[in-house]
């Protein structure tokens, strides 16, 4: 196994986990340009998908069965050697997606039976109360949404839940 060889992985790794990925300037009497954009982002994906789907080694080698067994052994070696720190470093990842979390909420339904520009309006519309937590702090949120705009966030709520219901599904097979 090349010294380059493991510093590459290496160094992907180490971008996946927060720090410097590998710079095309150490590598460019290697590949292209173009091949080296390919090959980043083919490495990061097959770390992050090897351990984002808890991979056996055997699952994970037969990922990259068509490498020469050089460049097999160092993606193998540094895997086994960081896979808890990819792990941990996905998980922290997810988690900055957003730290808001959903205390509580309170809702009303009104009838605004008139507005600034119509006299007679009748129009239901929904008051949302929302309280969220983010970095410990407790955040007080408030919509108001007519009926059509009530209606596309049940529409995005039940899309995310089937998303979800299918990504479970995808990780327990």
């Amino acid at each position: 196994m090349s010294t380059v060889q493991s510093e590459y992985k290496s160094g992907v790794i180490d971008g996946i986990c927060g720090r410097a990925y590998p710079r095309y300037q150490d590598y460019g009497n290697v590949w292209s340009l173009s091949e080296w954009m390919e090959v980043l982002e083919e490495t990061m994906t097959y770390f992050k998908t090897a351990v984002g789907k808890n991979m056996s080694d055997e699952e994970a080698a037969q990922q990259i069965i068509e490498l020469n067994s050089d460049s097999q052994e160092a993606i193998t070696k540094c895997l086994k050697a960081r896979k808890e720190e990819i792990r941990n470093a996905l998980v922290e990842n997810v988690h900055a997606i957003s730290s808001a979390q959903l205390q509580d909420f309170d809702w009303q339904l009104k009838l605004a039976l008139s507005s600034d520009k119509i006299s007679m309006l009748q129009m239901p519309l929904l008051n949302l109360d929302l309280d969220v937590k983010e970095n410990g702090e407790i955040k007080p949120i408030s919509i108001e949404m007519n009926k059509e705009e009530l209606q596309n966030l049940i529409n995005a709520l039940e899309a995310a839940n089937k998303r979800e219901q299918r990504s479970q599904l995808g990780s327990a097979v």
